[in-house]
């Protein structure tokens, strides 16, 4: 087996899952690894260092393995973007297209203080429609957003452009084309 020396090296990629055609990008073989899993997590944090982030956003689901992991070094609190109808609570919601539908997700209406600053964190960029929609939430509670953080951009689909578009910098560890 063949010395794994970036991110990208610990992806799978699944072929025709969930749909034919579609190139699925597994992370969880990069969770899987101490070693990968702590390099996603130091390169993740690198653009950030000295820079005040008072909470990390995690979009769900695996933007909250990530998400609390780099809470965790941080030393700041984590706030999850849930789907729909999954948090207790006083919550708000967004909804946003998806490839095949809609969607919607809801973060607590008391997670962020007007003025905090935010990291959004995910494990894929694709359309950018779940982060555009977490980055709406975040905003309508006062939140600014110092940046978004993804292990994964997938260029081709445009989820890069939509969150520039919205005035957000944006970083990923790899990227991988086609869908």
């Amino acid at each position: 087996m063949p010395k794994k020396t970036t991110v990208r090296d610990y992806i799978r990629t699944i072929v025709d899952f969930p749909h034919e055609g579609i190139m699925f990008r597994d992370v969880t073989t990069l969770f899987a690894d101490a070693r990968g899993f702590r390099m996603a997590i130091d390169q993740m944090l690198h653009p950030y260092a000295g820079m005040r982030i008072d909470k990390v956003v995690g979009l769900e689901a695996r933007g909250f393995i990530l998400g609390g992991a780099i809470a965790h070094q941080l030393s700041v609190g984590f706030v999850p973007i849930r789907k729909k109808g999954k948090l207790p609570g006083a919550v708000i919601s967004e909804h946003y297209t998806l490839e095949y539908g809609e969607a919607v997700v809801e973060i607590h209406d008391d997670a962020i203080q007007p003025g905090e600053k935010i990291l959004v964190v995910d494990d894929l960029l694709a359309t950018g429609g779940t982060a555009a929609a977490g980055i709406k939430l975040v905003e309508r509670l006062g939140g600014e957003i110092v940046s978004c953080a993804f292990v994964i951009d997938l260029p081709d689909l445009g989820g890069r452009r939509v969150l520039e578009k919205l005035g957000m910098d944006v970083h990923a560890l790899c990227e991988f084309e086609g869908e």
